[in-house]
């Protein structure tokens, strides 16, 4: 297991992103309507429907707040590929060389819905399958914008750093076999209550990893389309000739 000096241990932060534990107005994390139509395949909703997902994702929204943690590390650019040393990864690939080429650190996050998501998405399945599939979408849509949340934190506490797009194993060619890795390097089981399977994918199910460079000059964005993305073989848009970024 890695040893974390007290210089990386400081750089270690958990977020809970609800308005709720904040006591502020505006923190808690809003689900984006549209990305969770598009998680359903849908293009144009008519009314009834977008009045359903709304209901629903207010639910989401208030009762399963994102809660999140990263870690920043050093990168090194190595041969086998882009290194960070404190964590004992090294993370393999065009993708992670490519977007963490001009990196002089990295974060490594992680987001979850926690077991309560799964918990309601199954009763949810076992009274109500229309609503469980609105559900599961809006469960989706919730973790990516509590990833976002951590993003924006990131930005506020490194204002003279620019980040770079976010990637995670399983999306291009950085494989599901660094989960172990990443989850020991943030304590996500003891920290989060995240744990993995045989097949390396998380529980709690609405659970994210990522990895985000963090650099001295802007970047433009590297991993974006189909050909960097884990589903593009099985996709939905792409059967129909499209894109999910172009509905």
């Amino acid at each position: 297991m890695a040893n974390f000096g007290s210089a990386i241990d400081r750089n270690y932060r958990i977020g809970y992103n609800e308005r709720q534990k904040t006591g502020r107005e505006g923190e808690q994390t809003r689900i984006d309507r549209e990305e969770a139509l598009r998680y359903l395949g849908i293009r144009r909703a008519d009314p009834e429907t977008r009045a359903k997902m709304d209901v629903i994702a207010r639910y989401a929204e208030e009762t399963f707040p994102p809660r999140y943690a990263y870690r920043i590390f050093s990168v090194e650019n190595t041969e086998e590929g882009a290194a960070l040393p404190e964590a004992g990864l090294v993370l393999p690939g065009k993708t992670a060389a490519l977007t963490l080429r001009e990196a002089k650190k990295a974060a490594l996050l992680l987001c979850t819905l926690g077991l309560g998501f799964d918990a309601a998405l199954r009763g949810a399945q076992a009274r109500d399958m229309a609503r469980a599939v609105m559900l599961d979408a809006c469960g989706s849509a919730l973790a990516e914008a509590g990833c976002d949340a951590a993003e924006r934190e990131l930005k506020a506490l490194y204002p003279a750093l620019y980040l770079t797009d976010r990637f995670s194993p399983g999306y291009g060619d950085l494989p599901l076999a660094l989960q172990p890795g990443l989850l020991a390097a943030l304590d996500g089981q003891r920290r989060l209550g995240v744990y993995l399977t045989d097949g390396f994918l998380m529980n709690p199910s609405k659970s994210v990893t990522a990895v985000i460079g963090l650099c001295d000059s802007p970047q433009r964005a590297r991993v974006r389309g189909c050909a960097y993305c884990a589903m593009k073989n099985g996709c939905e848009y792409r059967k129909r000739g499209t894109a999910c970024e172009k509905v």
